[in-house]
């Protein structure tokens, strides 16, 4: 205890003195994520700045091992170091999906060159990931998908057709799963491959959804050259690491999900937009009883996920409890958008300069593919029936 103590001591001291001013104002948004590459632009030299420090420091990825990139440090240090972060309203770093999906897929099962060639990029946001998955035939039955990977020697072929890939167009590298033996059973000849989005062939082209924009693209593959030393695990057996990431998909998008609004709560939000009565509470009485159950409701979210954090920091096999993440964090975020409009009224559907452009409306309607994106809500209800409720014909 007194070297938790210790270490805390020292992590407040080392944050006060190196994270820059502007990182400080505790915003969780997406425009204010910084997701590294060889393409991003940082908004700032304070957010630059933190990247790099954090980055050598290991901190991006607190509990990696140190020879990928990462800080060593257990489970108990990495809640330290974030409830002093919080203490002091530090951004994030660095979002990736080279840190929530592919990182901890190549810890299971990459190879030790792969891990020393890739680990240590994402952790420095030097290297930005991109996740090819669904295709237009594959979505929800995604062991269906009919890109192959023709065996050429000492390289694939690759030739298909992904979809919904979230920042293809800005994202560096790939991992991407594709079909190398198409008489197998189709969870079977599938094997999990990783390609630099700069290799010959590759073309994305982005998908603009109702909200005006998207991270989202189609992603094409004309006979791409993979070499063979990119293929993780072993051949035909991709779909075991598929199955072991999407629970991580999973687990990041609830947990992503879970925080949206920013620095402030609704209620902050909503008792500044529409006022507070005598006794300070927010100046309407049904909508203040929503905003109360939906911030129980994301306090109660936060203790899960705490939980599932700490049983799988204790080797425990979570399986169909990342459904459970999943599935709750997409309705609450679904939720707290719907009154974040409810508190703005009508004004809010307004596409003008006074409102931002509607942006709040712009991200109310984004919610609405939370739903879809990571595994449908239907898929994930048939998952917490079967595998955790057990009920009978599910």
């Amino acid at each position: 205890m007194s070297d938790l103590k210790t270490f805390r001591t020292e992590t407040r001291d080392w944050l006060e003195e190196n994270c820059p001013a502007d990182m400080r104002d505790g915003e969780k948004s997406e425009a204010a994520s910084c997701w590294g590459g060889r393409k991003w632009q940082f908004s700032t030299e304070g957010q630059r700045l933190w990247l790099e420090r954090m980055g050598k420091k290991g901190w991006t990825v607190p509990t990696w091992p140190k020879e990928y990139g990462g800080g060593g440090l257990s489970k108990e240090q990495a809640v330290v170091l974030q409830q002093e972060m919080d203490a002091v309203g530090a951004r994030k770093p660095h979002e990736n999906f080279g840190i929530t999906m592919l990182g901890p897929a190549l810890l299971k099962f990459g190879s030790e060159e792969q891990k020393r060639e890739h680990l240590t990029r994402v952790s420095r946001g030097e290297i930005r990931w991109c996740q090819g998955y669904s295709e237009p035939g594959a979505g929800s039955d995604l062991a269906s998908l009919q890109t192959k990977a023709e065996d050429a020697g000492d390289h694939y072929i690759v030739n298909g057709q992904k979809i919904w890939t979230s920042y293809a167009d800005q994202a560096d590298w790939i991992f991407c799963l594709v079909r190398t033996d198409s008489e197998a059973p189709k969870h079977r000849g599938i094997s999990f491959i990783l390609f630099d989005m700069e290799s010959e062939g590759v073309t994305t082209r982005p998908i603009k959804l109702i909200s005006g924009s998207s991270p989202f693209c189609e992603t094409f593959f004309d006979n791409v050259k993979v070499p063979k030393e990119n293929l993780v695990h072993v051949e035909n057996s991709g779909w075991d690491v598929a199955k072991y990431l999407l629970t991580h998909e999973r687990e990041m998008i609830g947990s992503l999900f879970g925080g949206m609004t920013g620095g402030r709560s609704l209620g902050e939000i909503a008792a500044s937009e529409i006022g507070i009565d005598d006794k300070g509470w927010v100046d309407d009485p049904l909508l203040r009883a929503k905003l109360v159950q939906a911030e129980i409701d994301s306090m109660a979210f936060s203790t899960l996920l705490q939980s599932v954090s700490d049983r799988a920091s204790a080797g425990e096999s979570l399986g169909a409890v990342s459904s459970v993440l999943k599935y709750y964090g997409t309705e609450l975020n679904k939720r707290r958008h719907e009154l974040l409009m409810e508190v703005g009224g009508s004004d809010e559907l307004e596409m003008s300069e006074r409102n931002q452009d509607g942006q709040r409306a712009r991200n109310w309607l984004r919610t609405k593919g939370n739903s879809i994106e990571g595994g449908t809500s239907e898929v994930q209800l048939q998952i917490i029936a079967k595998h955790i409720l057990q009920m009978p014909g599910a």
